[in-house]
């Protein structure tokens, strides 16, 4: 079966890109395969079909935070620039489940961004709508307190019954502070009735209080 017509970014691909793209064979990675890490050279443009991967900065003590996370039909902007401009990989990227992926190498990437219209429009539209998510990564990093920021990720990832299935550790890599920093905001926020924390799991209790939090992010 054609992988490519299981890729819904991929719809308007010129028959002869898609034939040349279903020549590369979908590979299985594993949850938590390290699939680049912060130095190596870039090989090819990653195309995630099924799974998520999640791109983080590590820092120089070994602390990280999450720069983006690139589901089926997303792109890996670190990918994309090193292809393009050179540059080796800044970031690590881990597979957070089983993931399947294809890898464009260097030489066909670059060779149906030179001669495929589709294949041009689908990068760079992938490429555009990543770097707006990364603008507004830094405006919430720079701008946004860290209750302001650990609000906004509770009501966003919650479930429809309101609650959130993460760990400290995963919310602090997710908006960029310390884990003990998010296990006192998570004790206030208790505190003030807004959310009942648990071991991994967290209940929204005043989804108004956290609404609050998010409407006056730099208060």
């Amino acid at each position: 079966m054609s992988w490519t017509r299981t890729a819904p970014a991929l719809n308007a691909l010129e028959p002869e890109t898609r034939a040349m793209l279903d020549r590369l064979a979908p590979v299985e990675v594993p949850e938590a395969a390290v699939l680049f890490s912060p130095g190596q050279a870039v090989k090819g443009y990653v195309i995630v079909l099924e799974g998520h991967v999640g791109v983080h900065l590590i820092g120089p003590g070994g602390r990280d935070i999450l720069l983006y996370e690139v589901a089926p039909g997303q792109s890996c902007i670190q990918s994309t620039l090193g292809l393009i401009g050179g540059a080796d990989y800044s970031a690590e990227a881990t597979a957070t489940v089983p993931t399947r992926l294809v890898l464009v190498p260097r030489t066909l990437f670059l060779d149906l961004l030179d001669r495929s219209p589709g294949f041009r429009k689908i990068v760079f539209a992938a490429f555009a709508e990543r770097m707006q998510a990364m603008m507004q990564l830094i405006e919430t990093m720079s701008f946004m307190r860290v209750e302001a920021r650990l609000a906004a990720l509770i009501l966003d990832r919650a479930d429809a019954a309101g609650t959130l299935e993460m760990t400290q550790a995963e919310i602090a890599r997710a908006i960029g502070t310390a884990r003990e920093v998010v296990s006192r905001r998570l004790d206030r926020l208790a505190r003030a009735g807004a959310i009942r924390a648990e071991r991994g799991r967290i209940r929204i209790r005043d989804r108004a209080a956290l609404e609050a939090l998010v409407a006056n992010p730099a208060v």
